[in-house]
């Protein structure tokens, strides 16, 4: 009898929630849910979306010169995304349109070109979008190995978690996913 090898399937996250457990110290992540766009074996590629920054749509569009007079899209914030590339903006959106720089991931897009900006001015982008400023990445097997030092909740992404709830309420509403209370969660969990 010969051994034949054994294939594991790849888990992949993507288009689900990252719930930072109650005893991840890090300052980065504490408190917060993360939509995941890409992972691979490669790593992994989310945005926080419950962290949002005092620069709101309307300023960010001064920086890079173009005009968003839109109300009330010109006072929401843009959000901290996570601490890579931080002077690089992110916008997560649906519907999905033909944007240059688009991965699409489930039913939303994840754009990090300029047309879906100039498109949002012009009054035709996206009619749900959260757009961030950095984005949270993790090296070959660094989410996996988190994942199994219990850091994460996961479970399947919800839009209306992202687009429809405060951002303060993001949190709750994503353990609320699991039918998890926020006050049951231990400051640290055991391994079986």
């Amino acid at each position: 009898m010969t051994d034949t090898p054994t294939t594991s399937t790849e888990l992949d996250l993507s288009n689900q929630f990252l719930i930072a457990m109650p005893a991840l110290g890090d300052s980065n992540f504490g408190g917060s849910v993360i939509y995941v766009c890409e992972h691979t074996a490669q790593g992994a590629l989310g945005l926080v979306i419950n962290r949002p920054t005092d620069l709101t749509l309307g300023s960010l569009f001064e920086r890079i010169d173009l005009k968003l007079e839109i109300a009330p899209i010109k006072d929401s914030p843009v959000f901290y995304g996570g601490p890579v590339q931080t002077d690089r903006g992110f916008v997560l959106h649906a519907p999905i349109g033909d944007y240059t720089s688009s991965l699409k991931v489930g039913e939303l897009a994840l754009t990090t070109s300029r047309d879906v900006l100039q498109a949002v001015a012009a009054g035709e982008g996206p009619s749900r979008m959260l757009v961030t400023l950095g984005y949270a990445g993790w090296a070959a097997g660094q989410l996996e190995s988190e994942l199994a030092e219990n850091a994460w909740l996961t479970v399947s992404a919800d839009p209306r978690v992202i687009f429809d709830t405060p951002p303060g309420e993001r949190y709750p509403a994503a353990l609320g996913l699991l039918g998890v209370d926020p006050l049951m969660l231990a400051d640290s969990a055991g391994h079986a």
